[in-house]
């Protein structure tokens, strides 16, 4: 459950500790704790609680992996929780969540689900020891960034799939199976912009109300993050636009060539109705009818009845119905 548990002494990594080790770091200046753990159970969460003094209901959240992206404080201590991505081979997104215990000197983050290891993170950040110096927010700023530029390579990876899509609605014949796939990129994309779009406010949050966690040399960089979210949250709903604008023109296509074929139908059907009428009249018992008993009756009646339609297709040829 536990990946890491480091102390930062003056911006620089300096050793693991154990949790029966904690007391003693947190009391010390200059000093945070930045704590990794991995889907821990209750048990051991109950224990970090008291290490750190925790709040119940932050520590509730934390054990459910289906919070929604949000930020609260307890006590001196904030507790945030985002919603991390990451796209698979087949193009499917799969979300986790990543909780944050953060306070004036220590960072724990509780990851759940799908979620990138944050080791590179921190490698990244213990490459900046000036800006470690200010404590864990800079820490936390990194981590935040991290999930955010997975949420833009996301959006740009399936840019190139949507042009695919598109390509393939824009044709007159009904096919099931990408329209299919069209709605499920759409409810996945939904997904993305409910995970991108509470990022704005939890940046504004930090930069507003919790300067012992974000200094000022910090909230440039917040303001950076808030603005990759905007991104990624207007690039969601525009590629969700193009999906739903991509399906109104397949169903349009498909209409107008049904409308084709119903028009070709009519036409022909027109057509056949004229001998249809003709060669019933001659089918009645009547004893009086024009050139019933005339050598010449049947040609010259066939004859009228073949120009007749003739003359009709042309009309309708030139109309365009046929």
């Amino acid at each position: 459950m536990v990946i890491n548990s480091i102390v930062y002494r003056h911006g620089k990594r300096n050793e693991n500790i154990s949790l029966e080790e904690v007391g003693d770091v947190l009391t010390e200046e200059k000093v945070f704790l930045w704590v990794g753990l991995w889907q821990p159970d209750a048990e051991f969460m109950r224990v970090l609680q008291a290490k750190f003094g925790l709040h119940d209901l932050a520590i509730e959240d934390a054990l459910t992996a289906h919070q929604r992206p949000k930020i609260e404080q307890y006590g001196d201590s904030l507790f945030i929780v985002m919603k991390t991505a990451r796209l698979q081979d087949d193009d499917q997104i799969l979300f986790g969540e990543t909780h944050f215990f953060v306070g004036k000197n220590f960072l724990i983050t509780v990851r759940h689900g799908a979620s990138e290891s944050y080791a590179p993170i921190r490698q990244r950040a213990e490459e900046n020891t000036t800006m470690l110096c200010e404590g864990p927010g800079y820490a936390l700023y990194c981590i935040l960034d991290f999930i955010v530029d997975h949420y833009s390579q996301i959006t740009s990876s399936l840019s190139n799939r949507i042009s695919d899509m598109e390509d393939a609605m824009f044709r007159t014949e009904f096919d099931r199976q990408t329209v299919k796939n069209v709605y499920i990129l759409r409810r996945q994309l939904l997904a993305l912009r409910n995970a991108a779009m509470p990022v704005d406010e939890i940046c504004q949050q930090l930069v507003r109300f919790h300067e012992d966690v974000i200094p000022k040399s910090l909230r440039a960089y917040i303001r950076d993050v808030q603005d990759h979210a905007h991104h990624v949250v207007i690039d969601a709903e525009d590629m969700r636009e193009m999906l739903t604008s991509a399906m109104h023109v397949n169903l349009a296509l498909v209409s107008v060539q049904q409308n084709e074929v119903g028009k070709k139908l009519a036409g022909w059907g027109a057509i056949l109705i004229i001998p249809t009428i003709i060669f019933s009249m001659y089918g009645m018992n009547f004893e009086d009818m024009p050139e019933l008993h005339a050598k010449l009756g049947y040609p010259v009646i066939l004859g009228v009845t073949l120009v007749i339609c003739l003359v009709l297709w042309r009309r309708l040829k030139r109309s365009g119905w046929l």
